[in-house]
């Protein structure tokens, strides 16, 4: 039971993590601290994409999942295993990954319009 539940927090935190990477870079609109984060998670989802960088949320949830008797993910992983091909169709993986990555270049354009509004006001308050 215990592996199991390892497993399913693997996955849901895994979840978590790619609508993050897809869609945290508005967060920062609101909290411009969050943008450095923001960043480097986006750019180790692109290692794991592009590169073929380990995941270790991959590792944890196949791990528990074998050690609590089920399959555990195949070699492809999370990705494969859960969304593609369920979520949307495997052939449009690619428009899928550009459109993310287009969604996080958009998300970071606005920040950095809106962090230069913010001290254009700041400054024209201080004079």
């Amino acid at each position: 039971m215990t592996y199991r539940l390892i497993a399913d927090t693997a996955m849901v935190v895994h979840l978590a993590f790619l609508v993050y990477v897809a869609l945290g870079g508005f967060l920062a609109w609101l909290r411009p601290r969050l943008i450095r984060p923001h960043v480097a998670c986006a750019l180790y989802g692109l290692g794991i994409t592009v590169i073929g960088w380990p995941c270790p949320l991959t590792h944890v949830e196949h791990w528990a999942r074998r050690r609590a008797g089920q399959a555990g993910l195949p070699e492809s992983g999370f990705i494969d295993h859960y969304l593609t091909g369920i979520v949307y169709p495997a052939e449009h993986l690619l428009t899928l990954q550009l459109a993310v990555a287009a969604t996080v270049l958009a998300s970071w354009a606005g920040h950095v319009l809106l962090t230069r509004r913010r001290k254009r006001h700041t400054a024209a308050n201080r004079t």
